[in-house]
């Protein structure tokens, strides 16, 4: 079957021609990535990527959206545009439509691709089980979580999977130490209640800049979290503003604990980290305390050390997921 990918975010649209085999392995055209300021609508962007393709696109397409999906609208909260889901196959000029949370996206695209596009991160050094349920967790903007389950036996021995969505990146943060306690402190001022994705995401990284440098009393200029970032993930960056190279260390504790709640929480067979934060900066990953932290569950530590933790590489996992979703969704 042939369709439209395409995975909407805040800044970006990401649109790609897909074709899926009966056996539901996706091939994708190369992306196109349109700036959502750039369109007044979805229809218009929709619009420029059919002028780039000769005017004809495929009548079916699969929409991985950073928002809720359900209602009768769907707004999206970094940029103006606004989805009806009930005209879209009018306004689009398609016969099927698939709609689904960008994070339910990636849970599919960690249900389909092949191992290579993983690499290990903690845990033993083995691929994504058969069977079981995989914890799926993206830091970016804000923090993806989702959890996929599978059966390797069901489905005509094809391999059954489920995604189910969360937002489990709004459960309560737990520090586990002093500096984290700082962190929540300051956090706490400007919010009643503190959820993990103020702490595990990529904008979190300038408050917990700003904590270490209050804790050590040192003046400091104010920074964007690119800037902070970029210090602390590059050699000669962590050398320049040593600040920034601890903050990143701090994040990556925190993730690493957070991985291990989902994990415990999902009853989960293995992690997959993903999200495009958790890609950029994966080789500062391997080379953190993440794997100590995931670990550091009390009384179930040796039972979190059996349990793999991948990082998913493929460059396009909302576009994969997408189009998977949408043959897990219309293939029958």
């Amino acid at each position: 079957m042939e369709l439209v990918s395409v995975d909407i975010g805040g800044t970006h649209a990401r649109f790609a021609l897909a074709s899926v085999g009966a056996d539901g392995v996706v091939h994708l055209q190369p992306e196109t990535t349109l700036h959502t300021r750039d369109h007044a609508s979805f229809e218009s962007a929709w619009a420029h990527f059919a002028e780039l393709n000769g005017g004809a696109l495929p009548r079916a397409v699969s929409l991985a959206v950073a928002a809720p999906v359900g209602g009768e609208a769907i707004q999206f909260t970094n940029n103006p545009w606004v989805i009806y889901p009930g005209q879209l196959r009018e306004r689009l000029n398609v016969d099927a439509v698939t709609l689904i949370n960008d994070f339910g996206a990636v849970g599919h695209a960690v249900a389909r691709a092949g191992d290579a596009h993983f690499i290990h991160l903690a845990g033993p050094d083995v691929d994504l089980p058969a069977n079981g349920t995989i914890s799926v967790v993206g830091p970016g903007t804000g923090l993806g979580v989702a959890h996929v389950w599978r059966d390797a036996a069901m489905d005509g021995g094809r391999g059954f999977y489920h995604v189910q969505s969360t937002e489990g990146g709004h459960i309560d943060f737990a520090p586990l130490d002093a500096i984290e306690d700082a962190i929540l402190a300051r956090l706490r001022q400007r919010h009643r209640r503190v959820s993990v994705e103020r702490v595990v995401a990529g904008p979190a990284i300038v408050d917990i800049y700003e904590t270490l440098a209050a804790l050590e009393g040192r003046p400091f200029t104010p920074l964007d979290d690119r800037t902070i970032w970029t210090r602390g993930t590059s050699a000669e960056g962590r050398q320049q503003d040593v600040l920034a190279a601890a903050a990143v260390d701090r994040f990556c504790l925190s993730l690493g604990s957070a991985a291990g709640d989902y994990a415990l929480a999902h009853g989960a067979s293995a992690v997959v980290i993903a999200g495009g934060l958790g890609l950029r900066i994966k080789d500062t990953l391997m080379a953190s305390g993440f794997a100590d932290r995931f670990r550091a569950k009390g009384r179930f530590e040796k039972l979190m050390s059996t349990i793999p933790v991948r990082l998913i590489t493929h460059p396009q996992p909302g576009l994969l997921g997408a189009a998977a979703a949408f043959h897990k969704e219309h293939a029958a």
